[in-house]
């Protein structure tokens, strides 16, 4: 049926089962969450004036610029230029990322991905690659063990899948950490000259235990530091050569 263009803000007329069509007026509200219709005992053929008649309720009849939606591509454009000046100053993990983006409060979750997907395509983002170099750097900077290592690896969002495959890549093992253990408590002994036993035990175990190495290497470390290296039995007899 065409509809008149001119009779468009007139009551339209409804079929009710049961009963003669009655002229109903449209729900229209004036800004204040009510309705027209509400407002009446019964439809008495009253209407609102159009021009402040609204199905929302707009103040003057303008949308305030600050609740408009910002378009996508200016989102994007500001998601890139935050991620990139964060990769420009050190490592970050897509946790890292995607919880710096968040506390912007001004992105879509979708704006968001599309970022770290980008980031992760272009080889920006990596985890595996992130937690390696850390690995290394931990090992050699901070003589870390490996306890420590996986724990500040944890608390940066690294899952453990790239956690292992760091750790793999650096070609760490047993062997690795018990050297190092040996080495820095070696270090550390030296400054605890003075000490009676009992405190220098204490006090180098407490740190190479901060230092993330578990208790069977720490103990070993701390025996031979404190001791010395074990010099083989002298005596006993000659050998002779023929």
């Amino acid at each position: 049926m065409e509809v008149d263009s001119a009779d468009a803000d007139t009551p339209v007329p409804l079929p009710i089962r049961g009963a003669q069509s009655e002229w109903l007026s449209p729900v229209v509200g004036d800004g204040s969450g009510r309705t027209a219709r509400a407002e009446q005992s019964g439809y008495d053929g009253e209407e609102a004036d159009a021009p402040t008649a609204s199905v929302f309720s707009i103040t003057g009849g303008e949308i305030d610029p600050a609740d408009a939606p910002r378009p996508l591509d200016e989102q994007r454009a500001d998601a890139e230029r935050i991620s990139m000046r964060a990769l420009s100053r050190r490592g970050v993990s897509t946790s890292e990322l995607r919880t710096m983006l968040v506390k912007q409060d001004e992105f879509d979750a979708d704006v968001i991905e599309h970022e770290i997907e980008r980031l992760t395509r272009v080889g920006l983002l990596d985890d595996v690659a992130l937690a390696t170099d850390l690995v290394d750097r931990m090992h050699a900077r901070k003589g870390l063990g490996r306890q420590a290592i996986v724990a500040d690896l944890r608390r940066r969002g690294i899952d453990q899948t790239a956690i292992d495959a760091a750790l793999e890549a650096a070609a760490d093992d047993e062997d690795d950490e018990f050297v190092r253990a040996l080495d820095l408590a070696a270090k550390r002994a030296g400054q605890m000259r003075g000490l009676d036993r009992a405190t220098a035990e204490r006090r180098l175990s407490g740190f190479l235990m901060r230092k993330g190495y578990n208790g069977g290497v720490v103990r070993v470390a701390v025996e031979r530091a404190l001791d010395g290296p074990r010099r083989p039995p002298t005596g006993g007899g000659t050998v002779r050569f023929e």
